[in-house]
Order: structure tokens, then sequence, then C-alpha cells
């Protein structure tokens, strides 16, 4: 038993250790490299390359299903391999190498993220990996071909990001903006947008609009009005809240509508009174919101709705009802343009239930005022 455990362990720890680089020294880099397969070849000194080494490991993965093809390899330059790494002029770690399949050198100067690293050998030995490509991104991809068609369109409000693949900040804000683009998405007229403005074929249109560094974002607004610089903070949040102010938007962070969304100052302030009247007065105000709500639009009409329920079911309503759209805005089961509807009847509603707790709490402060005043 002990034995046969033994044997289990030795199995295990060898599929931990598995690895798809292939280790090379100076007894086997010549059978390795440039006998036919071509390859990728990091230097390295353990003592300083812990960074790339995990995204170096995903790198052989990716590669495995074409080892016959193509080499993903590492040297160490610091030990073992320390004579490679003088016969290839290494001096600083780590560095890539990429050797064609006649063992021809030259030096990789790209991106050392996977995908920079995988589109490399892709496009240098044309074997793909098994990386499964990303999402397509909800922000929308613009170049020089159809940047004005879209930015310059007088019917919308677009913002654009001017980025460039190799930018750190651009990096950070990328993840950021694409969300910004999702809360955004079932607004049609207000767009998300970005621009590799370092490509070449994109460089003139970066030079239209002065872009100098990146990312530099930039506001269109609809109608031809003059480009708008924004420099507000790079957050959600921010970038939320500028397009809400911009476009004219309800837009929340995280995606739906916000609190305000579907609210008519003038009919909360009926919604109030309404809830605070009783008998003739109740049914006055009712008939006022009614005449009041032709000219303000569908939303409107749910104020009405509400008052109804309200003379009919009793103010038990309120609170019931509250209940159910909240269960439903938090499963966000159903397509975001019913989830908006939902959202903006919980927020009409909210016009009765603020009134009633700021009635509590006048009433709370009354009793504590009382009372007070008794000692």
């Amino acid at each position: 038993m002990r034995l046969s455990l033994s044997f289990l362990l030795a199995g295990l720890l060898a599929g931990v250790s598995a690895s798809n680089v292939l280790d090379l020294d100076t007894s086997n880099f010549d059978s390795a490299i440039g006998n036919g397969k071509p390859g990728l070849v990091e230097f390295f000194a353990p003592w300083w390359c812990v960074n790339l080494a995990p995204t170096y490991e995903q790198l052989g993965d990716a590669f495995a299903h074409a080892k016959d093809k193509v080499v993903v390899a590492k040297v160490d330059a610091d030990g073992a391999g320390k004579p490679l790494g003088q016969r290839f002029g290494v001096t600083g770690f780590p560095t890539l190498k990429w050797f064609d399949e006649n063992g021809n050198a030259e030096p990789y100067d790209g991106g050392r993220d996977l995908d920079a690293l995988a589109s490399f050998i892709t496009a240098k030995s044309g074997v793909k990996s098994n990386i499964k490509p990303p999402p397509a991104p909800e922000t929308l991809i613009l170049d020089a071909q159809t940047f004005d068609e879209v930015a310059l369109d007088e019917t919308k409000d677009v913002l654009v990001t001017f980025t460039a693949p190799w930018c750190g900040h651009c990096k950070s804000l990328k993840p950021i903006y694409e969300q910004v683009a999702i809360d955004f998405k079932p607004e049609s007229n207000c767009v998300v947008a970005n621009i590799d403005a370092d490509a070449q074929p994109n460089k003139g249109v970066a030079a239209d609009y002065e872009v100098t560094s990146y990312p530099t974002i930039k506001f269109f607004p609809r109608g031809g009005k003059e480009v708008e610089d924004y420099e507000g903070p790079r957050t959600e949040q921010a970038l939320v809240t500028f397009l809400n102010e911009r476009c004219g938007t309800q837009r929340a962070v995280g995606g739906g509508l916000n609190d305000e969304a579907g609210r008519i100052a003038e009919l909360d302030t009926l919604a109030q009174k309404f809830l605070a009247a009783a008998g003739d007065a109740r049914d006055y105000i009712y008939k006022e919101a009614l005449t009041l709500s032709g000219s303000l639009g569908e939303t409107a009409n749910q104020y009405i709705r509400v008052m109804e329920k309200i003379v009919n079911n009793s103010e038990s309503y309120i609170e019931k009802e509250s209940k159910r759209l909240a269960s439903i805005l938090s499963k966000r089961t159903i397509s975001p343009a019913k989830l908006d509807e939902i959202k903006i009847k919980a927020n009409i509603l909210g016009a009765f239930v603020n009134r009633k707790l700021e009635e509590a709490q006048e009433k709370v402060e009354s009793v504590i005022g009382r009372a007070t005043a008794e000692l």
C-alpha cells in the first residue's frame, strides 16, 4: 500500500511540474533550434525574471498542440545556459529572441503580455495558438475609414478614446471604458468609441485633433458643435456622469438606469401631496396630476397608475409593489429594455415611498421634541 501511494504521489508531482516550455542549455540547444523548426527563446535569470515566468508558461501551453511546428523555449542564461547567452549577445534579462528554421536569430521587442507574444509567434510561424479569442467589445472600434462617419454624425453624441497598444495608462483604462460602453449600450444616440491613434493609417486622424499623448479622450457632440476635451477622472463613475450630462441620459454605473430615471419633478411634488391628503383633497390632486400628465410623456402615466392603485388597494400597495419590483431588478433575468421599464416604475413608486419616510421621520422628531420639552 505504501509503495502504491508513493507511486501515486510521484505521478501527481510530475503532473504539477510538467511544462510545455522547453528547457534548453548547451547540450540540447542546437538540436532543438535551427533544425527545421522556428521558435521563440527566453534568455532569463531565475533571480530576475519572475514576472514574465507565468505568462511564458501560458505561452507554452498555447502552442502545446503544435510542438512539431514551433518551439517555445527558455535558457537559464545566468546558469547552465550562460555560454548560450554570451553566444547570442544577451546582456539583460529577460531577453527574447526569435529563431527561424535555420537558426537565424532576431530580437523580439514587442509586448510581453500573452496576446502580444502569441500573436507574434502566429505571425512568424503561421501556427495559430489555442487561446480562445475574447468576445467582441461593446466599445465601437474606429479607424481612419470610419471615424468621420461615426464621430461627426450630427444625430449622435460620441465619446472617443485615442489610444496606443503599448500605452500602460491605456491598458488600465481599457476595462473601465469597456464597462462604460456596456452601460450605454441601450443608448443608440450616445456612442462610446475608440481608435488606435498610433496605428499608421490612423495617425492622420490623431493629428487632425491634435492628439499628442495617450490616452486622449474627446467628446463629439451632436449637431456639429465644438469638440470637447474630457479632462475628468478616468473612472467608470466619472465617465458615466459626464455622458449622462452631455447626452441627456440617465444611465447607472454597472448598467441599467439610475434612481432619477423616469422621475418628473412636478409630479413628484403632487405624489407627495397626494399621499398626505385624504378625501376630496386627494381627488383634487389626482385630477391635477391627470391634467398635467398629458403633456409630460409616457412615464407621467405611471404616476397616475400608482395613485389609482393606492385609492383602490390602500397604501399597502406601495410596500408590496416596491418589494416585487426590487426582486425583479435584483435577479436581472429579463432583457435590458424590460429592466429599464421596471426600474422606471420602481423609481416613480419611490416618489410616493419617500414621502412616507419623510412623514415618519417628522413624527419621530416631533415625539422626541415633545419628550425633550416635558423633561
